[in-house]
């Protein structure tokens, strides 16, 4: 039978939990802003938490994640509307959202920081393809929706 009792790990991802705006600038696209949105719920039973987004533009995917305890810790499958799936490795600590991976050629990382009225995210996605040097990507502020 299932461990009825969720891990202690996911606890701090209760700050996220609702709906939020988003603006989002990428390098690709200096002087735009996409607009869009995105919600986190728990699954029933709150061993899951799902991610949903939405971007008002045509060069930035949706996306579904879903963020649960494993082995090692947390960790996030992600899928999007280009067929890319990513599996993530994540935490939350004192208010610092940290997602990432270490992928050949490919390596992520974000660092989301909440304010502290719990109302703002402000983050950045970071790219290595070498493994060593990382450059700017997706920077990302959330604003709590009312």
């Amino acid at each position: 039978m299932p461990n009825s009792t969720p891990s202690p790990d996911l606890k701090p991802l209760n700050a996220l939990v609702g709906t939020w705006t988003i603006e989002a600038t990428h390098p690709a696209f200096p002087d735009t802003v996409v607009p869009g949105y995105a919600s986190f719920d728990w699954l029933e039973g709150e061993h899951f938490l799902i991610q949903r987004s939405r971007a008002d533009h045509p060069d930035f995917p949706d996306g579904i994640a879903i963020i649960g305890a494993s082995s090692d810790g947390l960790a996030m499958h992600y899928f999007d509307s280009r067929g890319v799936q990513r599996v993530y490795e994540v935490s939350m600590s004192e208010g610092v959202l940290k997602i990432w991976r270490d992928a050949p050629g490919f390596s992520q990382r974000y660092t989301g920081t909440l304010s502290d009225d719990g109302d703002t995210i402000a983050g950045l996605w970071e790219l290595s393809r070498d493994g060593s040097t990382w450059n700017d990507d997706l920077e990302i502020t959330y604003r709590r929706a009312p």
